[in-house]
C-alpha cells in the first residue's frame, strides 16, 4: 500500500511481508466440525473472477495453522505467519480463479495444538462475473475537526496497489488548508471525471481527456455551491444538488454528529458552455442526490417537504432544521428528461418514505436500468451517521421495493456504486467496529438478489484495523485516473485561473415543476 499507512499499519504490513513462511497441509490432520474464526469473513462469498487474493488472519489461537484453497483440479497452499495469517501467491491466485469462473473453490483451514492438527470444515468460494478494475475512494478521519491528513486515492482491486488522485496538505497548514470531496466519472470511465474542493483554493475540479479545469461553481440565483453530481452518460452535462448544509451535536445519543441540509436544490451544469441553470428551486422542498439513468432520459433524486421553512431566512432555517431533524424524512422522486430540449418534467413519487416514517438517501440506478439501490434509514439523509442505515432497491419493472437483506448489518450500510456489468455493489459500512467506514462488495446476480458481502482484501489483512481512517464515497471505475497529483495540485493551487460560469436562468421544466 502506499501514501495512507500510518505508523501501526506500516509495521504490521512489514511484519506480514517478513514473516509469513510457506507451510504444507498436513496429512495427518484430523476433521473436526468446529469452525475457526476468520478476519476479514470471506466464508461463504461470491467473489469476482478477477479480484485480489483474499489474504485472512485465523482468530482462533494456535500453535500452528495452515491453510488451502482448491478447485477442481488444482490447489493453493498460504504462506502462513506464527500468529494465523494467511497470504496467497497472486500469480497462482488469478490463475486459479481464470480457471474457475463459474465454479466452487473451497477453502479449508488447519490448527495445530499440542503437536496434533486439526481440519476445520471447509467454506464455499463461488467465483463469478468479474467487477471493474478499480475502486476509488476518499480516506478521511471519522471525524469534523480539520482539512487535513484527507486525500482521494485510487485501489486496483485485482492487486494491491493503491496510488493517490489527489492529496491536500499532509499536515495543517492554515494558509493552504482544504477539503477534497465528491469524486465522480461518466459512465464509470475517468476519460470525464470531477471533484470538488472546500476551504482554500476551493473549486470543482474538471477532468477531461487529460486537461484539467477548475470552475468556481457559484453564480447569482443559485442557492449555494455544487455538491452532490451526477455525470449525464454520454452528454458533457451533470446535474448537481445545491446544498446549504451544517452540522448538529448530540449530547445523550450514540450517534453524536447529524449532518443536516437547511436548503438543497437541483441544478444543471452544462460543462461545454461553462452555463448553470437551476432545475428545482423552492423554499419548502429540499432536493439533493440526483442521479441520472443509463439511457439520459430521467433523474431520480430524494426530496423532503419542509413547509415550516416558507418565508424563513438562512439562520432562521438553520435552527429549525435542528428541532425537525428527528422528523425529517426524504422521499425518493424522479423526473423525466428530453435531452433535445432539455426540458425536465414534473417530480414524481417513487416510494413515500415519509408515510413509512422513513428517508430515502443517494439513489443509484443499476446499468441495465432496471433497479434503482438506495439508503433508507428512519430520518434525515446523510445516513453514514445513522446506524439505521439499511441498503433497499426498487425494481423498476415490478415496482416493489425491499431490502438488500443478505448484503445489510445491523451497522451502517451507506453509500454504494454498482459495478458496470451491474453484478457487484461496492458500499460503505461500519458493521466491523462501528466507528469506521470500510468497502465491502456483494454480488448482485441476475435475478436481483444480493448475497452475503465481504470486506475488501488487503495484502495484510490486519491492514483495515490499523488504518485509522474511514474509506468514503467508493466508486468504481473500467480504467484509471489518467492525470497525476501534481498535475491537479498545480490547477487546484493557481486560483486566478479559476473559471468562472456563467448563470444560465432555468432549464426547461413542466407540469408543476418549481
Amino acid at each position: 500500500m502506499k501514501h495512507t499507512l500510518s505508523l501501526g499499519a506500516l509495521t504490521a504490513v512489514l511484519l506480514f511481508t517478513a514473516c509469513g513462511t510457506p507451510t504444507t497441509v498436513p496429512t495427518d490432520a484430523v476433521p473436526t466440525d468446529q469452525a475457526v474464526a476468520l478476519y476479514p469473513d470471506y466464508t461463504d462469498v461470491v467473489i469476482p473472477s478477477n479480484i485480489a487474493p483474499l489474504n485472512f488472519m485465523v482468530r482462533d489461537t494456535a500453535d500452528a495453522y495452515a491453510a488451502v484453497v482448491s478447485s477442481k483440479d488444482a490447489q493453493i497452499v498460504a504462506t502462513m505467519t506464527a500468529d494465523g495469517k494467511a497470504a496467497f501467491d497472486e500469480a497462482q491466485w488469478h490463475e486459479m480463479l481464470e480457471k474457475s469462473a463459474g465454479q466452487m473453490l473451497s477453502l479449508t483451514v488447519y490448527t495445530q495444538h499440542d503437536g496434533k492438527w486439526s481440519q476445520h470444515p471447509a467454506t464455499s468460494l463461488l467465483v463469478a462475473e468479474p467487477i471493474d478494475r478499480y475502486l476509488s475512494y476518499r480516506l478521511i478521519e471519522p471525524s469534523y475537526e480539520l482539512y487535513r491528513q484527507m486525500g482521494l486515492y485510487q485501489r486496483d482491486l485485482t492487486t494491491f496497489e493503491e496510488k493517490a488522485i489527489y492529496e491536500n496538505n499532509r499536515s495543517y497548514d492554515t494558509l493552504q488548508n482544504h477539503c477534497v470531496n465528491c469524486h465522480n466519472y461518466q459512465n464509470y470511465s475517468t476519460k470525464r471525471m470531477l471533484f470538488h474542493v472546500r476551504g482554500t483554493h476551493g473549486g470543482t475540479v474538471f477532468v477531461e481527456n487529460g486537461k484539467v479545469r477548475k470552475y468556481n461553481m457559484k453564480a447569482d440565483s443559485i442557492l449555494s455551491a455544487a455538491v452532490y453530481p451526477s455525470w449525464h452518460p454520454t452528454q458533457n452535462w451533470v446535474v448537481f444538488s445545491s446544498n446549504q448544509t451544517g452540522q448538529a451535536f448530540r449530547i445523550i445519543d450514540p450517534e453524536k454528529i447529524e449532518v443536516m441540509d437547511f436548503g438543497s436544490d437541483l441544478i444543471f451544469f452544462d460543462a461545454d458552455k461553462g452555463t448553470l441553470a437551476n432545475i428545482l428551486k423552492s423554499d419548502d422542498e429540499m432536493e439533493t442526490f440526483p442521479c441520472w439513468t443509463p439511457d439520459g432520459l430521467k433523474v431520480f433524486y430524494c426530496s423532503a417537504a419542509v413547509p415550516q421553512f416558507r418565508g424563513l431566512a438562512k439562520g432562521q432555517r438553520e435552527d429549525l432544521v435542528t428541532q425537525l431533524c428527528d422528523s425529517l424524512h426524504y422521499n425518493l422522486m424522479s423526473l423525466t428528461f428530453d435531452p433535445a430540449t432539455r426540458t425536465f418534467g414534473a417530480p414524481v413519487l417513487e416510494m413515500d418514505c415519509a408515510a413509512q416514517d422513513l428517508s430515502a438517501s443517494v439513489p443509484r440506478v443499476s446499468p441495465d436500468g432496471r433497479y434503482v439501490l438506495f439508503t433508507m434509514g428512519r430520518t434525515g439523509q446523510f445516513h453514514i451517521w445513522h446506524k439505521t442505515s439499511d441498503l433497499y432497491v426498487k425494481d423498476l419493472e415490478t415496482d416493489s421495493i425491499r431490502p438488500l437483506t443478505s448484503a445489510n448489518s445491523p451497522d451502517v450500510d451507506s453509500y454504494h456504486t454498482w459495478s458496470s456489468n451491474g453484478r457487484w455493489i461496492v458500499f460503505s459500512s461500519r458493521r466491523d467496529d462501528g466507528s469506521y467506514t470500510r468497502p465491502y462488495i456483494a454480488y448482485f446476480d441476475a435475478e436481483g438478489q444480493a448475497h452475503k458481502a465481504f470486506l475488501l482484501p488487503q495484502e495484510d489483512p490486519e491492514y483495515n484495523l490499523t488504518l485509522l481512517k474511514s474509506y468514503n464515497v467508493p466508486e468504481l471505475s473500467r480504467d484509471a485516473v489518467p492525470v497525476t497529483p501534481e498535475a491537479l495540485k498545480e490547477v487546484i493551487y493557481d486560483d486566478p485561473a479559476a473559471l468562472p460560469v456563467t448563470y444560465g436562468g432555468r432549464v426547461g421544466t413542466s407540469g408543476d415543476a418549481r
